[in-house]
């Protein structure tokens, strides 16, 4: 049997005994359904469901690789024609998935290789260090320092953007693990299920910071100095000055370093030493709400627009963008299994997310691992990526592997193994 055939085999028990735990979504019946089966990689959608019944039949008759639903709601979900289901309005749908942006942990588990050269390293580099060309085969992994990171954006984008700036309330906001490097949230409001394309892009603009003008926001440049924003102000200004007063909190060194960082802030040593050396006068003026003059010597106004800059990227939403503008995207079912590692897509409620680790989640009802063998059944496997990094699941850790080294591990890391098709069965 192969292993695609075995993993099929796998998912397909697994519907059998679970597909009645497979949750509901909302306006179920107007949801086009797509799905990625073992055999093709390749989308079937246009499909609609009447029942849940319905689609926990196509669970287990047709196991899939990958499961989707739409953010959409339609009167015909299942007509061939997008011009024929008869669009009635989209939620609005944030997918925070560490594939998109930077994180310190991809310097050590994500590996590249250079399709040109054959150069290979870590990280996320975007071309080729020696030959500068920007094809590449990649390997990207999963760790708990990643999706702690995804976390706190999914966290950061509801406490500071979505309540208090758009007035949304928790019950309007379906938040689920993704099954593998991030995190779902579909918004459900009536007035937003109304929105274009294009108002949809001006709410990404703003949960990214894109664009923003930092003088409408009340930078500007006297005679007697630089006047400069107030927490006083609503919305970003609010958000940047708070973000400004945690900085300045900070010891000398842990600014220097934040300030030195070149994805940031990227400030020179001469200007990092003015900043610390004017910093709790700094923190004053801005602590100040009679008088807002910024003043640090050698910051003119150009030099604060790139200091602002980098609070702002401190701030924003790091979220996947074409997923938000498109009124016609699928996302991932929830209860259905990632078939990139095994895992399931998990639900979950906002008070579940501070405690919430879905590589060592201890609350059985939340566990997305949810191929863990009873017995302690272990696999013999062997390994057929170049390298694999280390890999830590439920307190244990195996690897890094090379090409053909032969392993004997447990259950759910086979499954995740193979899942990622960096190893075969023996």
């Amino acid at each position: 049997m192969s292993d695609t055939k075995f993993l099929e085999r796998l998912f397909q028990a697994y519907y059998q005994e679970k597909s009645n735990e497979i949750p509901l979504v909302s306006s179920f019946g107007n949801r086009e359904f797509g799905f990625i089966p073992w055999q093709k990689s390749i989308m079937i959608r246009h499909i609609g469901f009447k029942t849940k019944e319905g689609l926990e039949d196509y669970f287990i008759n047709n196991p899939p690789k990958h499961a989707y639903a739409s953010g959409s709601l339609y009167e015909t979900p299942d007509a061939p024609d997008m011009d024929k289901k008869h669009y009635i309005g989209c939620d609005l749908i944030i997918d925070i998935d560490v594939d998109h942006f930077y994180t310190p942990c991809k310097d050590r588990h994500d590996l590249w290789y250079c399709k040109e050269c054959g150069t290979n390293g870590t990280g996320m580099p975007e071309k080729c260090p020696k030959c500068g060309k920007v094809k590449f085969s990649k390997l990207n992994w999963v760790c708990d320092n990643c999706l702690k990171i995804a976390k706190k954006q999914i966290q950061n984008l509801v406490y500071n953007f979505l309540i208090p700036d758009f007035n949304l309330k928790e019950e309007q906001m379906q938040i689920a693990f993704s099954g593998h490097r991030g995190y779902h949230l579909k918004v459900e409001n009536d007035e937003i299920r109304t929105l274009s394309s294009e108002e949809r892009r001006e709410i990404v603009d703003y949960l990214t910071g894109e664009n923003i003008s930092f003088e409408i926001l009340g930078l500007r440049e006297k005679s007697e100095g630089i006047y400069g924003l107030s927490k006083t102000n609503i919305g970003w200004s609010k958000k940047i000055v708070q973000q400004i007063e945690g900085l300045v909190s900070k010891h000398n060194l842990e600014i220097e370093n934040i300030l030195l960082d070149k994805k940031t802030f990227d400030m020179n040593p001469k200007q990092i030493k003015s900043f610390l050396n004017y910093k709790d006068d700094f923190h004053q003026q801005i602590l100040n709400k009679q008088r807002n003059i910024w003043a640090i010597e050698g910051f003119g106004l150009a030099l604060w627009k790139k200091f602002l800059r980098g609070i702002v990227q401190q701030i924003s939403i790091e979220l996947d963008e074409p997923v938000s503008i498109d009124i016609h995207r699928l996302i991932r079912y929830p209860g259905s299994l990632h078939g990139k590692t095994g895992f399931k897509v998990q639900e979950l409620k906002l008070a579940d997310l501070d405690d919430y680790s879905p590589l060592n989640e201890q609350n059985v009802a939340l566990d997305p691992i949810v191929f863990i063998s009873k017995k302690h059944v272990k696999q013999k496997l062997e390994i057929t990526e170049q390298k694999v990094p280390s890999t830590t699941f439920k307190g244990e850790t195996y690897g890094p592997y090379e090409k053909g080294d032969k392993i004997e591990v447990p259950h759910h890391f086979a499954v995740f193994f193979l899942c990622k098709e960096v190893a075969k069965t023996l």
